[in-house]
């Protein structure tokens, strides 16, 4: 894999990391995962602000460039032979010394730009996931509102979980909060409708405000959807017409079976695939997506 490490395009292999850098030492770092469509990174804007905001609390000095961040990408994928693919954009903190730092300032921060290739697939043909309640408890934020940062042993732990549980490969993990309310999953969050109405767990519960979140909740607000963001429990996933999942890599996933943590579960609204409103919505994130459709 070839990568640019604050600019300059190398191997992957011969990345050089200080063991200093603050990022190893104790997770001070940044990253926003997103992908291209026609080799155009979608909602880079918001992907960028959120980094720009995260980067100004955790006292790092870097200001994302949109010109620049779209060169880099394009630049990125070419060098992997990729037309499109999975980005990932991180910004580690930077060396400094062996204990935490005196004053919030990291002056030299390092970026470090990925790509992959994405598993093409289209809404039409996506394969529905089974959602397994964990036993894990979801960490609180870091700060107030959860940062997309380098801080990932609790979804880790969470996959672990599932893996020595025996679930499916095409199962994510549905996190509660420590009051035990429904907050997201281990890389997505979690959307279900309801007689016509949907519904998503609030910020309060400690989830990570997702850029596809946001962006599926204003489809739904022009779509004339009822949308009620709030504390909610486990067993009204369980009496949901409809269930689905959103990431900015996956997009929107419909749900098609929940499952308790021993694995015993039902039909998602007795659907073998996505309903109606989640293929609706489907279909007009990827329309948006590709420039064929309204945003």
């Amino acid at each position: 894999m070839k990568l640019l490490w604050n600019g300059e395009l190398i191997d992957s292999k011969q990345t050089v990391i200080s063991a200093l850098d603050h990022g190893f030492l104790y997770g001070m770092g940044l990253f926003e995962t997103f992908r291209t469509y026609n080799g155009r990174p979608w909602l880079l804007e918001r992907h960028a602000a959120r980094l720009s905001e995260g980067c100004e609390i955790l006292g790092f000095a870097y200001m994302p460039d949109l010109d620049r961040m779209e060169a880099a990408v394009r630049r990125v994928l070419e060098a992997n032979g990729l037309a499109d693919g999975y980005i990932r954009w991180s910004i580690s903190a930077g060396e400094g010394s062996l204990g935490l730092p005196t004053v919030n300032d990291y002056d030299k921060p390092n970026e470090i730009v990925y790509a992959k290739e994405l598993s093409l697939d289209h809404p039409a043909a996506r394969k529905g996931k089974t959602l397994r309640l964990l036993h894990v408890r979801r960490s609180t934020p870091e700060h107030g509102v959860r940062l997309k940062s380098f801080h990932y042993m609790n979804n880790i732990v969470a996959k672990g979980e599932l893996i020595t549980s025996g679930a499916g490969p095409l199962t994510e993990g549905l996190f509660l909060d420590s009051s035990g309310y429904a907050a997201e999953g281990i890389v997505s969050n979690v959307f279900w409708v309801k007689d016509g109405a949907l519904f998503t767990p609030s910020p309060e519960t400690g989830l990570l405000p997702g850029i596809t979140r946001a962006y599926v909740l204003e489809l739904a607000e022009g779509m004339g959807i009822s949308i009620e963001q709030g504390l909610f429990e486990w067993k009204d996933l369980l009496n949901a017409d409809e269930v689905f999942l959103t990431n900015s890599i996956q997009e929107i996933v419909p749900v098609t079976r929940v499952e308790d943590k021993d694995g015993h579960g039902t039909a998602t609204g007795g659907l073998a695939a996505a309903g109606p409103l989640t293929y609706q919505l489907m279909l007009k994130y990827r329309a948006a997506a590709e420039g064929t459709g309204a945003e």
